[in-house]
């Protein structure tokens, strides 16, 4: 592989991409590969071309769904060690009427990662994309397992475990969604990237992105600070901040969603959908389902969002929602006893 010394055209990135991926470099190459790009800056089409060779080696599901399909995530690394807000406001989303394709990992960043939650709740990580498409017809939320459903991403796994630092990947996983979603909350780990993201899934023929990144450095929505918005919709793109205190949302304080251990994490997940939660975890899931479902298309704004997302929790429709899918996978008593 060449030394990289300027930005790629995107055919050239999508040659590179392609070789990558068949599995035709060795660890030590496509390490100094990514590492050069990251030094030099990747630019929208490098990473567009990325994207594009990602989901062509995809394994890839249609649900058949009432309304939009819809994916909330966060691109990690913002290194807060904070409770898994994005599973649990897309079990809301779904309790809402919504069809959630969830798709992530083990955590990276910090203690407990959406796979580590649905695994917990004895959903198989290793499940056929047709079991994950019928879940989703189901219940409205099924998880794709992303070295499932990304196999050939297997061939730059070592690579990244020798560079030991955020690469150009740890942006496209959110974005390459094997239900290939239209309408997502996309959570950002740094302002720079939060207009070029929407941009790029612009190009990619998304319907409505909310790339999202709050003020205090969460790649969430959040209640402990205001939050800047990017947003796709009609395809037009916009730009705003929103504050929490708006919606009736009081300020939180980012020790109250901090969790330390995989345990903890269970513990809030289940404790925010049956409405036992401290209020900062209640009202952030609140605010990023409120997000979710306006990039869904459900609601028309936060306001109407925050109104929907705090009526499903307290009416107990969230907690029904995780009892069918623990009942689905016979865990139903992984739900008695929790703190």
């Amino acid at each position: 592989m060449e030394k990289i010394t300027d930005n790629l055209t995107f055919d050239e990135m999508s040659s590179v991409m392609s070789d990558i991926l068949n599995g035709k470099n060795n660890d030590q190459e496509i390490a100094n590969f990514l590492s050069e790009l990251s030094e030099k800056g990747e630019s929208d089409e490098e990473l567009r071309a990325m994207l594009k060779k990602m989901n062509e080696f995809s394994v890839n599901i249609s649900p058949t769904c009432h309304g939009n399909l819809i994916d909330v995530c966060g691109t990690g690394g913002d290194n807060l060690q904070t409770f898994n807000i994005s599973t649990t406001a897309s079990f809301v989303i779904a309790a809402a009427g919504g069809s959630v394709a969830k798709h992530g990992n083990r955590s990276v960043s910090g203690v407990s990662g959406s796979a580590d939650i649905f695994e917990y709740f004895g959903f198989d990580l290793n499940s056929e994309p047709w079991e994950v498409e019928e879940l989703i017809e189901k219940l409205g939320i099924g998880f794709m397992f992303a070295p499932k459903f990304h196999p050939a991403m297997k061939n730059v796994a070592a690579a990244r475990k020798i560079l030991g630092k955020r690469t150009a990947f740890n942006l496209l996983g959110p974005l390459s969604n094997p239900a290939k979603v239209k309408h997502q909350l996309i959570g950002v780990f740094a302002n720079d990237y939060i207009n070029r993201i929407v941009k790029i899934m612009q190009k990619n023929h998304s319907e409505i992105i909310l790339a999202v990144r709050s003020e205090d450095g969460m790649d969430e929505l959040s209640t402990t600070s205001k939050n800047k918005i990017c947003m796709l919709k009609n395809n037009e793109i916009t730009e705003f901040m929103i504050n929490p205190e708006k919606y009736n949302l009081q300020k939180g304080q980012l020790c109250d969603i901090q969790i330390k251990t995989k345990q903890e994490a269970i513990d809030s997940f289940v404790n925010v959908l049956n409405n036992s939660s401290n209020r900062t975890m209640k009202e952030i899931t609140i605010l990023n389902a409120a997000g979710g479902m306006v990039a869904g298309g459900m609601c028309d704004n936060f306001e109407e969002g925050v109104e929907m997302s705090l009526n499903i929790i307290n009416s107990g429709k969230a907690f029904e929602k995780l009892k069918q899918f623990a009942k689905e996978y016979g865990t139903l008593n992984k739900l008695e006893g929790v703190n």
